[in-house]
């Protein structure tokens, strides 16, 4: 048996759009991020790094963005609620790295070679890709047209359908019948 985790949210849905714009836009930063680090070849776990557009770097972390903005992408090619799941996963990582690099800064442990600009970027990038992941998903007042309200309220989503079909049918005129 073969369980779909996006079958309420139709492959083609606009909420898709933002999910794969949000992932497409992210990767993109991350993947130049990494791959201007590593064209600076700073070593790989030196905790000093070298600045690279305003932010510090080590191999590390350049092939960690790498990677990341390559997920991301991928997110972006299959879009729906992959795209958005996968945002709301890394968005959440992002900014828990933001706390575990804020306590490692000036240690020996700082394999990332993370500085305070870092920390503010793990943490903007994080909140962002939640705030994509989320778009459409997560608020009190979703309109009743959104497919995450109706999987959450299939009862009343069920009577609006019916009502909708009803006042169709009073609407269209029987087949056969001459029209006024």
């Amino acid at each position: 048996m073969v369980i779909r985790l996006d079958e309420h949210l139709p492959a083609d849905h606009r909420l898709s759009q933002v999910y794969r714009v949000g992932a497409g836009l992210t990767g993109l930063v991350l993947l130049v991020f990494g791959i201007l680090g590593l064209l600076n070849e700073v070593p790989f776990l030196d905790t000093h790094g070298d600045t690279v557009a305003g932010l510090n770097t080590n191999g590390t972390l350049s092939v960690l963005s790498i990677a990341v903005g390559l997920l991301l992408f991928a997110g972006m090619v299959i879009g729906g609620n992959i795209a958005s799941n996968l945002n709301m996963v890394l968005g959440t990582l992002f900014i828990l790295s933001g706390f575990v690099n804020l306590a490692l800064l000036d240690s020996s442990h700082n394999f990332l070679a993370f500085e305070m600009p870092n920390v503010i970027f793990s943490f903007v990038v994080g909140i962002m890709l939640l705030m994509f992941g989320m778009y459409g998903r997560v608020t009190g007042g979703l309109p009743h047209d959104n497919p995450y309200w109706r999987q959450r309220h299939p009862e009343a989503a069920a009577r609006e359908a019916a009502a909708r079909a009803a006042v169709a049918a009073r609407r269209t005129p029987p087949r056969g019948l001459p029209q006024h």
